[in-house]
């Protein structure tokens, strides 16, 4: 009798057992959180076209040189650092600061100056950024081509100038990005219907991204349309877009 109760309660015990078995494995583990992205298809198609907007996410910091400087920009944070011959200055994720061999070395407001060529070089990526309002726009012609755009516009307190908007014109068939339009507000702190042109035709592979090698700023007439260019091109070299991470302190102001 004490054998059949012994051989029950063992019985008992492995389908118990089982039975929590089968639970744990129902169990499922915390799904990663998806950005979900709210930009226009065919802006999708433009990022795919300059190298894919996921493979871009997953890169930590983009350099380059122009005018002379070294630029160095950590994409998540947005931290920077430019350096030159007299003087650096740089987005430490807190404030902006500025070293300088003697206080005519740089000429410009840090504040304005240490992000501004990056907008202008990762492009089209940087314009999948968080609190982007995406709006039609009408297309830009240039010597025959008519080139679709995108009106980009930004949630109120989004940055230092959240008046500024961004107009991408793309080519129709390729989805190349071609042409940059932007208004600048830093300084009038108000919304601004004026806008600057860039011309987007000189690109080059880096690290498996299609990014510019030069721009160049175009002159138009009062009714809008594109005339000639309005002075040299700007050019980009030893450019890189790695996954690397940098030194904590890399962003900081060494002369402190």
């Amino acid at each position: 009798m004490k054998k059949a109760i012994a051989l029950s309660i063992m019985a008992l015990l492995a389908i118990s057992c089982k039975q929590e078995q089968k639970t744990e494995t129902k169990k499922e583990t915390p799904k990663e959180v998806v950005k979900e992205d709210k930009f226009p298809k065919v802006l999708g198609e433009v990022f795919e076209k300059h190298g894919g907007l996921n493979a871009w996410r997953k890169a930590n910091f983009v350099s380059y040189k122009v005018n002379g400087e070294e630029h160095t920009t950590e994409l998540k944070s947005r931290k920077s650092l430019i350096t030159a011959e007299k003087y650096a200055l740089g987005f430490d994720g807190k404030d902006v600061w500025l070293s300088q061999k003697d206080t005519t070395a740089f000429k410009g407001n840090p504040e304005f100056y240490h992000n501004l060529y990056f907008y202008f070089y990762a492009m089209p990526f940087v314009l999948a950024d968080d609190g982007i309002i995406y709006s039609e726009t009408a297309p830009l012609e240039f010597e025959g081509v008519s080139y679709p755009g995108i009106k980009i516009s930004y949630e109120a307190n989004v940055g230092v100038s959240p008046d500024d908007n961004y107009y991408i014109y793309y080519h129709p068939e390729t989805k190349q990005m071609a042409w940059l339009g932007y208004t600048v507000t830093y300084f009038s702190k108000k919304p601004a219907e004026k806008f600057n042109i860039i011309r987007y035709n000189d690109w080059e592979n880096v690290n498996g991204f299609l990014l510019p090698k030069s721009i160049t700023w175009f002159k138009k007439d009062d009714n809008g349309k594109l005339l000639e260019p309005a002075r040299d091109p700007i050019q980009f070299s030893s450019a890189l877009v790695s996954q690397a991470p940098l030194a904590d302190n890399f962003f900081k102001n060494q002369q402190k």
